[in-house]
């Protein structure tokens, strides 16, 4: 074995995307090995929580400029490429593409001696997805620019914080049945992230004739259907019912995923477009250079070593919270509510209101709503460790509900038509706080709760057309 040369006192190296999961990974292992780091981050306040931000040198700069690259690489021995587009955006290939061509030059004219690139395990005989695709095109942008390069390319990085393993966790661990695409059975080598590492680390220190890609992955091959399995069996949890449809197309899945984890559409697509393939890796040649002390880690270690720091779940907690709250107003607005009494029978109603039927339509879908998005708010400030948000956020939460139950209770038993009309006003007021609180925190959540606003300022002025009509 050909073994590259472990990194001399002095050299120095650039990580890109240190405020990243892999990056945030990288740098420390590097200190470790002797190496003087530079980092470089859009933002000084993104890498203040790392205990590693002492010990480095932070420069200032984005990817998509060029004099920034240039100010960055300037006595750079080998530097780290760990950033790529995660988004939905239409010009993320364009952007990939241009940061890519910016860097190589900038590389090659201070005279780095190598760049190490995290890309994405994928065949090569497939139309690949288009974030997969851009991925490659990276890889290839290096390997063309003069500057010894190595083009790690791997698949799902079994760790805590890794989007890849973070979808798998939620979504093993929220749903005890899922429906899911039938590409959930092609084959997928995992690896562990600090198997990643080992590699990306030994890489800076390659020989310099060295200028491929590699593929890297961990000692077993599974099907996304055997790593939810073999997750739940890791953890001690049931295993989930699977059943596989042919019909689910990436789009729809990531909107899905979306919907019952807290990884967004958008982060959720390139995830959900690299699965679509079979991603095994073809050779292992990198491990003819790199030493990986004791081996590749195998999948149930990898889990059980992520999951030993890994925040708990809140979200079916926080479900179950939401869904008791809005069931007990909805209780208490139910046996108010008399829509048979002779009295409401003699009123004059509008004839712009709604048939009868309406109401417990529109009602069940709206409480349903609530619900679920003030769920998906408590998990954004779970997982933002905002506690004083949390409470903010339940105490107007808790507030709506009285409101909401308590306009039954003034228009069906009071009989208060003008009472019941103020009563509605401020409970649209509150709905349309609450769905302000939410969208603070949760786009989503507050687009959601938007509906519920609207049809209480409807509710009001129903009921004040009602009180001007039976006075």
């Amino acid at each position: 074995m050909t073994s590259a040369s472990p990194a001399p006192a002095g050299r120095t190296a650039l990580v890109t995307g240190a405020s990243g999961y892999i990056g945030g990974h990288v740098v420390p292992r590097l200190l470790d090995e002797g190496w003087d780091v530079r980092v470089l981050t859009r933002r000084q306040g993104s890498l203040d929580d790392r205990p590693w931000v002492g010990r480095v040198e932070v420069v200032l700069g984005d990817v998509g400029s060029v004099e920034d690259m240039r100010r960055a690489l300037t006595g750079v021995d080998a530097a780290w490429y760990l950033v790529h587009s995660m988004d939905d955006k239409p010009d993320f290939q364009e952007r990939d593409r241009a940061a890519a061509t910016h860097f190589a030059q900038a590389a090659e004219e201070a005279g780095v001696s190598r760049i190490v690139y995290l890309g994405g395990l994928h065949p090569d005989d497939e139309e690949l997805s288009p974030h997969l695709a851009s991925r490659v095109e990276v890889g290839r942008t290096f390997l063309d620019s003069g500057v010894p390069t190595a083009v790690l390319q791997a698949a799902v990085v079994l760790g805590d914080g890794s989007a890849s393993f973070d979808m798998l966790r939620y979504l093993t661990t929220r749903l005890p049945a899922m429906v899911a695409p039938k590409w959930l059975d092609n084959k997928i080598q995992p690896i562990a992230i600090d198997d990643v590492v080992t590699l990306l680390v030994g890489a800076g220190s390659l020989p310099t004739e060295v200028n491929r890609t590699f593929d890297i992955g961990g000692p077993e091959v599974l099907t996304y259907r055997e790593m939810i399995g073999r997750f739940s069996d890791a953890t001690g949890r049931r295993r989930p019912v699977v059943v596989t449809v042919p019909v689910l197309t990436p789009r729809l899945a990531s909107h899905w995923v979306g919907l019952v984890t807290p990884i967004s559409a958008g982060l959720a697509k390139p995830l959900v477009g690299s699965l679509v393939h079979e991603v095994v890796a073809k050779e292992s040649d990198l491990l003819e250079y790199v030493d990986v002390p004791g081996g590749f880690t195998d999948f149930d270690t990898a889990v059980r070593s992520a999951m030993q720091t890994a925040e708990p779940d809140t979200a079916m907690r926080n479900l179950a919270l939401t869904s008791a709250a809005t069931v007990a107003s909805v209780v208490v607005g139910s046996l108010a509510t008399k829509p048979d009494s002779q009295w409401y029978r003699s009123l004059d109603l509008p004839d712009w209101q709604p048939p009868p039927v309406a109401f417990p339509v529109v009602w069940t879908a709206l409480y349903a709503d609530i619900a679920g998005s003030s769920a998906a708010v408590l998990n954004a400030y779970d997982k933002a460790g905002d506690r004083d948000g949390r409470r903010r956020y339940l105490t107007a939460f808790g507030t709506n509900l009285a409101l909401n139950a308590a306009w039954s209770v003034v228009f069906w038993r009071s009989r208060r038509p003008w009472a019941a009309a103020a009563q509605a006003a401020l409970l649209t007021a509150s709905s349309a706080d609450l769905a302000r609180r939410a969208g603070s925190v949760s786009k989503g959540a507050g687009t959601a709760l938007s509906p519920y606003a609207a049809w209480c300022g409807f509710a009001t002025v129903l009921s004040a057309a009602i009180a001007r009509r039976n006075r």
